[in-house]
């Protein structure tokens, strides 16, 4: 009875497991991290560098409270941006307080 229980468990083998296959599924979560998370936030942040540098006067745009207004113009080396938000009611903020440009449809333009 104990040899037969001994053949089931085989002769031991001279290699061990394939330490590439062993690690083969971590490297694989950590590409497909990158690819769904880590690469479109860095690609959000250069489009939202990109839209903070081409600021200007007159730009409508949306600060990161909500605030709707129009620059009017900018201070400080161009770290802060006053922006007019109604007659007389004008805000400085900082420049990256700034979420996004307000684009105007062809709808309301005529």
């Amino acid at each position: 009875m104990p040899a037969l229980l001994f053949s089931f468990i085989g002769a031991p083998s001279g290699q061990g497991a394939n330490p590439l296959a062993m690690w083969m599924p971590i490297i694989l979560i950590f590409v497909i991290m990158y690819f769904l998370i880590l690469r479109p936030q860095a690609k959000r942040q250069k489009e939202q560098q990109k839209m903070l540098e081409s600021l200007q006067k007159g730009d409508e745009v949306v600060t990161a409270g909500g605030i709707y207004g129009t620059i009017v113009g900018m201070k400080e080396k161009d770290t802060i941006v006053i922006v007019e938000v109604d007659k007389n009611v004008k805000l400085s903020v900082a420049r990256s307080s700034i979420s996004r440009k307000v684009v105007q449809s062809e709808e309301k333009k005529g």
